[in-house]
């Protein structure tokens, strides 16, 4: 028996869960039906962490039930029903059931995903079996994303045609407009950002008085997902015995307390450090539920200037992270649309070695890499330095495919969609566009590595030794990078102390590090 029809085919994706969505407006429960779709691309298009897929399907299904209570009728296209490889089939079929008037949408956060959509919709009204004879009317209302706090024709005004973009001034905007943390029109205790003061390692004690994360029992929903994924995606990377991340909005409510209550007074002061297994540390773990859109970004930019308010929280721990929530965030969105196409297939350096099959195992001699890498592959998780600092850095200087290593990030997070991920990787951790909003590539030796962690200790390399037995490839690849780039890097006032650095080598040191870096280049998946 046929679906009834309907007058309008309401699209929902998979980072869409926003019970106030623009989608809703103007829309009747009665006359209009939701569409939902888990398309199997979704977690093949990358190789998915099965933690990434369990996530966007439970909240997913979590959503659609929310959804129903609320009197909407829900046509729901499970992988383990109709099964849809894509969600081009997942659209062509719902509209032959439903035979809408119109489909609505948000706009999604993903270039590939709203092609997809409108090929498919393109090739409904080319059908020549279409049993509808004005299906060539049949289009997609794409509706702007309110979720987000800067427009994207807003962002688009402020970025104007500069060549380079800088999220500080971006984000002193968006802290006026907001008016968050601003006391009679200038920012709290003086000055923008205290970024500098949210950098201390641990020392060799260690990580202190450490809080313990939420725990999420999994829900029959739940349950069943894990199962599910299990079973059709069981070679794919990482692992579902600790799976533990908010999936309704509920959850997400309850993490966002915990974090403001137990982790964000302290969260500034370590945020950069690592430390062998500290998996979460102070992180606010906050940002699958805010890219699934289970959070808006403005409630928990409230909640946390009002616990400074009220609590007389640490200053520079509040600011550093609403600095990430209502800058970064916005300001790397505005880039992601900004800059695509062109950003996808970003190539500064021409780098162009594949990446090591160890990315996917962590099973590298390296002890740094190995314990970021393990732990993602645990969690589908690991905190920004991690990722900035450790298997990013290590892609630039290896010289590594940025969309190899952009396509390895988007598939192990549960946090990661395109709009976020792209210019994160391409632009800031590998530099891959040259520099349109950094103003220098991040990159550094192992002794970085061993003031922020105790990565180091007990590892199979020598965080000090440029080449030569037992010599570090996060070292060894460092100097040659600098080598290689030194007169870009002199004429950089960012990175020239880092040049009267290299200068103060021996040139037998620097054909020492030359050639130790070409063995290693030439032999990356043995490291």
């Amino acid at each position: 028996m046929r679906p009834a029809s309907c007058r309008h085919l309401i699209l929902i994706l998979g980072d869409q869960l926003d019970e106030d969505s623009a989608a809703f407006d103007g829309l009747d429960p009665a006359q209009d039906v939701v569409l939902m779709i888990e398309a199997r691309e979704e977690s093949t298009h990358v190789w998915s962490h099965k933690a990434r897929t369990v996530l966007f399907l439970s909240a997913m299904r979590h959503f659609a039930n929310t959804l129903r209570q609320r009197g909407w009728r829900v046509a729901y296209r499970a992988l383990d029903a109709q099964g849809d490889t894509t969600l081009a089939d997942g659209l062509i079929a719902a509209c032959a059931d439903h035979q809408p008037e119109r489909v609505v949408g948000v706009e999604p956060g993903d270039m590939r995903v709203r092609q997809s959509i409108e090929n498919a919709l393109e090739s409904i009204a080319n059908s020549q079996d279409s049993a509808r004879e004005n299906q060539q009317k049949l289009i997609i209302e794409w509706r702007a994303d309110r979720h987000f706090l800067c427009t994207l024709p807003q962002f688009h005004r402020w970025a104007g045609q500069s060549a380079s973009l800088r999220m500080e001034f971006f984000y002193r905007m968006m802290r006026q407009q907001y008016q968050v943390l601003m006391d009679d029109g200038k920012p709290a205790g003086g000055q923008w950002n205290y970024d500098a003061d949210n950098r201390k390692g641990f020392g060799r004690t260690g990580p202190q008085h450490v809080p313990r994360p939420l725990v999420f029992e999994p829900d029959s929903i739940t349950r069943g997902v894990i199962a599910l994924v299990e079973q059709q995606f069981a070679a794919h990377p990482g692992d579902l015995q600790r799976f533990n991340w908010p999936v309704t909005r509920e959850q997400a409510l309850v993490a966002l307390n915990d974090f403001i209550n137990h982790r964000l007074p302290h969260f500034g002061t370590h945020q950069d450090a690592m430390w062998t297994g500290l998996d979460f540390g102070w992180h606010a773990l906050l940002s699958s539920s805010l890219n699934l859109k289970l959070l808006n970004p403005l409630e928990v930019v409230h909640a946390a200037e009002q616990a400074y308010r009220s609590r007389g929280l640490d200053l520079a721990s509040v600011e550093g992270f609403i600095r990430q929530v209502l800058g970064w965030r916005e300001f790397i969105r505005g880039v992601y649309f900004l800059d695509m196409p062109g950003l996808k297939t970003a190539n500064h350096f021409g780098h162009d070695r594949p990446l090591p099959a160890w990315y996917w195992t962590g099973e590298t001699r390296m002890n740094c890499m190995r314990q970021c890498i393990s732990q993602t592959l645990a969690n589908g998780y690991s905190h920004h330095i991690q990722r900035l600092m450790v298997t990013g850095m290590f892609g630039v200087t290896a010289q590594i495919h940025p969309q190899q290593l952009c396509d390895w990030y988007l598939a192990v997070y549960v946090d990661a969609v395109e709009w976020v991920e792209l210019p994160n990787t391409a632009g800031m951790a590998l530099f891959a566009n040259g520099g349109r909003f950094t103003s220098k590539p991040y990159v550094a030796s192992g002794a970085y590595i061993k003031r922020m962690s105790n990565y180091c200790s007990g590892c199979s390399y020598e965080p000090g030794t440029r080449f030569g037995p037992g010599a570090c490839p996060m070292t060894t690849l460092y100097w040659n990078f600098l080598d290689q780039h030194e007169a870009a890097f002199a004429g950089n006032p960012r990175t020239t102390l880092m040049v009267k650095h290299l200068q103060r080598m021996t040139p037998d040191d620097r054909q020492g590090v030359r050639l130790q870096a070409l063995e290693m280049l030439d032999n990356l998946d043995n490291l």
